[in-house]
């Protein structure tokens, strides 16, 4: 009794002082703070009314005052982008739509907002008041979320085209092995690419199902019709969503080149136990459970970021994060790679290293210690705006203190735009400084300048424009001033403009101005 009391003391010896190894060397940890690039997304759920809007009983008037407070506290935050969900279950929320209103936006789908205004219209311009890309994000193959089939829109396509689903765990759900499926998803989504002005265009996790116990997807008469050169229908599931990734990254891009592609995947693709191509962990997975070959969507230059969601803890007994995030690095083909982070699970009862208010900050640690990772998106808007265990103060004033611009995507565009010219700085009553200048000359690829980054030097700071923290101002849109109105008395002030095009490509920049504030 005493040897085995021993050895219990023992072990748990070595597991504190493990933990608190690990602990130890993330705090030692050299990483990037505040790089000048870098991806600060969130998730703004619509389904069930997760994130936005916060009832089905909201005016319009309400909905607008939601939302931009959630863009608020969001750009206080340091956020830099939206993954706003416009189609979360074959419905809209957005007027230039072939499929009904979502019933999450005004209580009843197919019912419009009255007074009428279009909800991604409106959070498009909001956002980019605010420096804030935003990214439409849709669920390509959810047609319900619940068994309520009667209270669906008789212009739900379920209704028009019933022959298109399959029912699953209670749910409608678009067959992907009909080429008429594919080919009505890319048109949805292609109805917001050519009528909106949206950064991106983002899908999440639900491809095929996650698997039920006892429930079979009942597609085996589509195999048979359109299965030809397949002996396994597994492999066959995986080649209709392959399908309708590269149908979606050719449209897209052809449609609008600039426009962004991007999803985010289950966190695992493949254990290494299931494919040696996979990762050393020890959960469910994309590949083989919902037939998403995500490394090859990416590998094969289909999309411009993938966006794994990496909702375990460091030191996870079967998916630790610090295993999936140098695997995810490793298999990202040169294409961007942005961590989906877990968080509403900051506090989570059942996971003891969620409650560590450590845990989410020493993942930001992790990530932004490894070269190939270029930021990160956040689950969800809720979550961050409920600020829990002080994690977005902490985005506010250790991580994100300083504005960032989107990192470049040089495959879709790599020529910079010219210097803004006839940069001038003038004093205005109150101390406030008013900047003026021109619009640039069109670069040799003829894209228009959307926006500009205007930085503030104080007194004989060197002008360096590659450190964020002499970010001062960053607008996506072609205004040609601006007015600083927080300079202080008896300072020198130095300014300096560049100019970005759509996909974030800066300038040189312009020579230095300074204004006196006596």
């Amino acid at each position: 009794m005493y040897q085995f009391r021993y050895f219990i003391l023992l072990f748990t010896l070595i597991i504190i002082t493990k933990a608190r190894a690990q602990t130890d060397s993330l705090a030692m940890l050299k990483y990037r703070a505040d790089p000048k690039r870098e991806f600060r997304g969130v998730w703004i759920a619509t389904l069930e009314n997760i994130d936005w809007p916060g009832s089905q009983k909201l005016t319009t008037d309400e909905q607008k005052q939601q939302f931009t407070e959630l863009l608020n506290a969001h750009q206080r935050a340091g956020i830099n982008a939206v993954m706003l969900q416009v189609r979360p279950a074959a419905d809209a929320f957005y007027a230039k739509s072939r499929e009904p209103w979502s019933k999450w936006l005004n209580g009843k789908q197919g019912q419009g907002p009255v007074p009428f205004y279009d909800p991604l219209e409106f959070a498009i311009t909001e956002a980019h008041k605010r420096g804030i890309e935003l990214h439409a994000w849709f669920n390509p193959y959810r047609a319900t979320n619940d068994n309520k089939f009667k209270l669906l829109s008789p212009d739900h396509i379920t209704n028009k085209k019933p022959e298109w689903f399959f029912i699953y765990g209670g749910k409608k759900l678009f067959n992907p092995g009909q080429p008429e499926v594919r080919e009505y998803i890319v048109r949805v989504i292609l109805d917001v690419v050519d009528n909106y002005d949206v950064d991106g265009i983002h899908m999440d996790d639900y491809f095929y199902p996650y698997q039920i116990a006892g429930q079979k997807i009942n597609d085996s008469a589509t195999f048979q019709k359109y299965g030809s050169g397949f002996t396994d229908i597994r492999d066959w599931r995986r080649n209709n969503v392959d399908l309708l990734i590269k149908m979606l990254s050719d449209s897209i891009h052809k449609h609008k080149p600039r426009v962004k592609f991007g999803i985010s995947p289950f966190g695992i693709w493949a254990n290494k136990s299931q494919n040696a191509d996979g990762s050393d962990t020890h959960g469910g997975d994309s590949y083989y459970e919902l037939y998403a070959d995500s490394r090859k969507w990416i590998k094969e230059g289909w999309l411009d970021y993938i966006n794994p969601q990496l909702y375990w803890p460091i030191n996870d007994r079967l998916a630790p994060f610090e295993k999936l995030l140098p695997w995810w690095s490793d298999n990202t083909y040169n294409r961007h790679l942005y961590i989906g982070q877990a968080a509403y699970r900051i506090n989570e009862r059942k996971a003891n290293a969620f409650k560590h208010p450590q845990e989410m900050p020493d993942e930001l640690k992790l990530l932004r210690n490894n070269p190939r990772v270029q930021g990160s998106v956040f689950f969800s808007s809720a979550s961050l705006l409920n600020n829990p265990l002080g994690f977005t103060d902490s985005l506010r004033v250790n991580y994100y203190k300083h504005p960032a611009l989107p990192p470049v995507m040089l495959w879709l565009d790599s020529i910079p735009p010219n210097v803004p010219g006839n940069f001038t700085a003038t004093r205005l009553q109150g101390n406030r400084v008013q900047l003026k200048w021109d619009t640039p000359l069109l670069a040799k690829d003829k894209e228009p300048v959307y926006g500009y980054v205007i930085y503030r030097f104080e007194g004989t700071e060197k002008i360096n424009i590659d450190n964020a923290k002499n970010i001062f101002h960053i607008q996506y849109n072609p205004d040609t001033q601006f007015i600083d109105t927080t300079t202080q008395r008896g300072k020198t002030y130095l300014y300096v403009i560049t100019a970005i095009d759509r996909l974030k490509n800066e300038s040189d920049r312009s020579p230095t101005i300074a204004v006196v504030i006596p």
